[in-house]
C-alpha cells in the first residue's frame, strides 16, 4: 500500500516522511498523467495481453503432442496383409469386451510355417500369446502424428507421456523464482526478453527431438518460463495503470488467456503433426523481439534503482502519448527523496522470513487454509483443463469448450466477490465443482455427451475458485507478511501441479476415475474455506499481530454468514481497511500540491479488488513475481 498504518493503534502520522525506506509510489502522479489513458490503453492490448498467448500455447499444445492412437503388435511376416487383415489375425481379441483387439499383446506362433501352408488362415482363440516383439502399428486415420508414435511410447511405455507433463510442471515453480529474482535485478523488460529467449528454445527443441529423454529436457527447459513468460508484462501494465483500473488489467488479462487457450484449440485442429505444431505454437512470438522498441521499463523499478532520468523520461512520455503534462513538482520531489537516500545510506528492508507465518496459532490456521484451497483450486483447474482433450468424442470440441466456459465465470464471479464476499462464493464454486465432476461416476460408460456436459460445469465453476482465492488471500494475509504469503501459498501450489499428471493417468484404465478424484480433492478444498474470515467490508490487519487477531473470534455461526456488515473505522484504527483507503494517496509533502482523486462509481469494483494487488509490492512500490523466505 501506499502506507502503513502503526502497530499499535496510534494515530496515522500526516507529517512529511523522514525514513528512507519510504517508498517512491507513482501513484499520486498518475492521476495528472493518466491512469488509464492511450498510452496505457495501447500497451495493454498490443503487448501485454498478447504476451499471455505464448504461455497458454505452450503449456498445452503438449497435450495434442503426446496423443496415443489404436495401435498392437507389428507382425513383421504378414506385411503383404491389409492392415484390418494383419490385426485379425495375429491380435487377439479382449476377454472382457470381444469386439475390440489386445493392445500390447499378439499371438505367439510360427506365421512362416502357417503362410508356407497355403490356403486361408483360421484363427485359432487358443493360440498362445506373447508381447509385441517387433514394435507396434498404429491406427493413424485420426492421429497422424504424435510423440507416442515416433518414439512407441506405448504398453509399458505408456506412463511416458505422463512424465512429460510432469517434466514441464517441474520446470514451473523453478522458473517462477529465478525469472522472479531475474525480474527485480535487472529489470522487467531485460527479464522479458530472457524468458521469452528461453521459452523459444525449449520450444525450437521440441519440435526438432528425435529422443524421447531429449524431448523430455525441451519441456522442462519450456516450463521455466511457465507462467513467468506473461506476468513480467503483466506487472508492467499494472504498475503503470491506475490504481482504478488494476483489477480491470488483471481481469482482462485472465480473459485474453483463455481466448489463447481458445485459438490453440483452433491451431491444433488444422495441424495434425506434432513437430509442425510446436514449431507454430512458437516461431509466431520471434515478433515479440520488436517489443524491444515499445515496451517500457518500469518506472518504479528504475526509481528503486535511482535511475531517475529514465523513469521521468518514461513518465512524460507516457503524459505526452495521454495528452497530459507531468508535474515539475513531482519531478522536484523525486529528486529530493533520490539525494536523501544517497545522502542517509538507504538500506533494503528486511524480508519476514516463511516461518513467520506459522509462529501464531490462528495465522498458522489460516495460512494452512488458505494454501490447502490455493492448492485444490489451482490443481484441479490445471488437472481438468488437461483432461479436456479426453472428454466428449472429438478431442479439439471438447477442448475448445472447456476453454470457453472459462469467460462467463470470470464475469460473473468478479461481480458477485463485491456483492455477497469471498468466502462463500469460493466454498461454493469448489464445492459445485467437485460434485459434478463426482456425479460423473453414477453415469454409464457410453454416456459421451452427459459426461462432457458435467465436466464443462465443473471447469467453469473452478475457474471462478481460481480466481477469487489471489485477492482474498491478499486481503486475509497482514500488510507484514502477505508478499511472503502469497508466494508461499502459490509456491506450494505450484508444486502440486507435479501430481495432476499422475491422476490424470488414471484415466487410462476408468475414464471418470480422474474426474472423481479431482473433484473429492476440490470439495475438501472448498468445505475448509467456510473455516477463514470473510473480508468483504472489514478493516484488514496490517501487523503479524493484528493477523493474528484477525479471526480470532471466529464461530460455526460464521458459516452462515454471507457477506461482510460495513463499520465505521476510524482514523486511529490500525487496521487497514480497504474499502476507505484510498490508493491514490502519497505521504504529505510540501513541495508537492494535493492530487484530486479520481475514482468514478462505475469503477467500484475495480478499486475494490485493486486494493489487494496494491498490497504485494516492496516499500519502494514495485510490484514482485514471487517471494520466497
Amino acid at each position: 500500500m501506499g502506507s502503513e498504518g502503526p502497530k499499535n493503534g496510534g494515530p496515522r502520522d500526516k507529517s512529511p516522511a523522514k525514513d528512507p525506506s519510504d517508498a517512491i509510489d507513482l501513484d499520486d502522479v498518475l492521476p495528472k498523467i493518466g491512469e488509464f489513458g492511450l498510452y496505457q490503453k495501447c500497451l495493454l492490448w498490443f503487448v501485454c495481453l498478447p504476451a499471455c498467448l505464448p504461455c497458454g500455447f505452450c503449456a498445452f499444445n503438449q497435450l495434442f503432442m503426446s496423443d496415443t492412437p489404436d495401435h498392437w503388435c507389428r507382425v513383421p511376416q504378414l506385411q503383404n496383409y491389409t492392415q484390418e487383415e494383419r490385426r485379425a489375425l495375429s491380435i487377439p481379441r479382449k476377454a472382457d469386451d470381444n469386439a475390440t483387439f489386445e493392445t500390447c499383446m499378439r499371438y505367439d506362433v510360427d506365421w512362416s510355417d502357417i503362410l508356407s501352408k497355403g490356403g486361408p488362415i483360421a484363427v485359432n482363440e487358443s493360440w498362445p500369446v506373447e508381447p509385441c516383439l517387433d514394435g507396434y502399428e498404429y491406427d493413424t486415420s485420426e492421429v497422424k502424428s504424435s510423440i507416442v508414435i515416433d518414439f512407441n511410447l506405448v504398453c509399458e511405455y505408456d506412463v511416458y507421456p505422463t512424465l512429460g507433463l510432469v517434466a514441464l510442471n517441474v520446470g514451473g515453480p523453478v522458473g517462477v523464482y529465478s525469472f522472479g529474482l531475474l525480474n527485480d535485478r535487472i529489470g522487467r523488460k531485460k527479464s522479458f526478453f530472457a524468458c521469452l529467449s528461453t521459452l523459444l528454445l525449449g520450444s525450437m527443441m521440441t519440435a526438432y527431438a528425435h529422443e524421447y529423454w531429449f524431448w523430455v529436457l525441451a519441456r522442462v527447459i519450456v516450463g521455466l518460463t511457465i507462467p513467468a513468460v506473461y506476468q513480467i508484462p503483466f506487472i508492467i501494465s499494472l504498475e503503470l495503470a491506475g490504481p482504478n483500473y488494476r483489477s480491470f488489467v488483471t481481469v482482462m488479462t485472465c480473459i485474453f488467456y483463455t481466448l489463447g487457450l481458445i485459438l490453440l484449440s483452433v491451431v491444433t485442429y488444422f495441424l495434425r503433426n506434432w513437430r509442425s505444431l510446436a514449431l507454430a505454437t512458437s516461431t509466431p512470438f520471434f515478433f515479440y523481439y520488436l517489443y524491444w522498441f515499445v515496451l517500457p521499463e518500469s518506472p518504479r523499478w528504475l526509481l528503486m534503482r535511482e535511475r531517475l532520468e529514465e523513469a521521468n523520461n518514461i513518465l512524460k512520455n507516457i503524459a505526452r502519448v495521454n495528452g497530459k503534462e507531468l508535474p515539475v513538482e513531482y519531478t522536484i520531489k523525486l529528486q529530493k527523496q533520490v539525494l536523501e537516500q544517497k545522502e542517509n545510506g538507504a538500506k533494503e528492508a528486511k524480508t519476514p522470513s516463511v516461518f513467520a507465518l506459522c509462529k501464531t496459532p490462528n495465522m498458522r490456521l489460516k495460512t494452512f487454509l488458505i494454501t490447502l484451497n490455493w492448492c485444490a483450486s489451482e490443481m484441479v483447474y490445471v488437472g481438468l483443463s488437461y483432461y479436456g482433450p479426453a472428454m466428449g468424442s472429438n478431442q479439439y470440441m471438447s477442448f475448445f469448450l472447456s476453454s470457453a466456459v472459462e469467460i462467463p465465470s470470470y464475469i460473473v464471479c468478479w461481480i458477485l466477490m463485491d456483492r455477497i464476499g469471498r468466502r462463500w462464493p469460493l466454498c461454493m464454486s469448489m464445492v459445485l465443482s467437485g460434485i459434478f465432476c463426482m456425479v460423473t461416476v453414477l453415469l454409464p460408460s457410453d454416456a459421451e455427451n452427459e459426461t462432457l456436459v458435467l465436466y464443462l460445469i465443473s471447469k467453469c465453476l473452478i475457474s471462478a475458485s481460481f480466481l477469487i482465492i489471489y485477492p482474498y488471500a491478499g486481503e486475509i494475509y497482514p500488510t507484514e507478511l502477505r508478499g511472503i504469503g502469497i508466494g508461499t501459498s502459490a509456491y506450494i501450489g505450484g508444486l502440486g501441479l507435479i501430481v495432476i499428471p499422475f491422476i490424470n493417468y488414471l484415466g487410462t484404465s476408468n475414464l471418470v476415475l480422474p474426474l472423481f478424484v479431482m473433484g473429492a480433492v476440490s470439495v475438501v478444498g472448498g468445505l475448509t474455506a467456510l473455516r477463514l474470515p470473510e473480508t468483504l467490508h472489514t478493516p484488514l490487519p496490517q501487523t503479524a499481530e493484528e493477523g493474528e487477531e484477525f479471526g480470532k473470534d471466529w464461530t460455526y455461526k460464521d458459516c452462515l454468514n454471507c457477506g461482510g456488515q460495513k463499520t465505521a473505522i476510524s482514523e486511529s484504527d490500525s487496521y487497514e481497511n480497504l474499502d476507505e483507503l484510498e490508493l491514490t494517496q502519497a505521504p504529505v509533502v510540501e513541495e508537492v500540491p494535493a492530487i484530486p482523486i479520481i475514482r468514478r462509481n462505475s469503477m467500484r469494483k475495480l478499486v475494490r479488488q485493486a486494493s489487494t494487488l496494491e498490497t504485494q509490492r516492496d516499500r519502494d512500490g514495485s510490484l514482485k513475481m514471487t517471494y520466497w523466505f
